[in-house]
């Protein structure tokens, strides 16, 4: 077979998280902390499930048309004439 068991778990380790989600390991420690990311400590190490990081991942995807305040358009200047 060789395949990974449907509910078998993959595990990532926090920098193999931070990388899957292109951001630093202490970043990754702030959205765990605050932010929801489930995480499990197993002694002195900390694992993350891929399917969490990858729903997490999905929570964050912005809608079209929401970041409209990060570009304002800018002032019109009155004819000069």
């Amino acid at each position: 077979m060789g395949g990974v068991a449907e509910d078998e778990i993959r595990w990532l380790s926090t920098g193999g998280a931070a990388k899957r989600m292109g951001v630093t390991t202490r970043t990754l420690y702030r959205f765990i902390d605050t932010d929801g990311l489930a995480a499990y400590r197993f002694g002195r190490v900390i694992r993350l499930k891929q399917s969490d990081v990858d729903a997490f991942i999905e929570a964050c995807r912005i809608e079209p048309g929401s970041l409209e305040h990060l570009y304002p358009e800018p002032p019109t200047h009155p004819d000069v004439g």
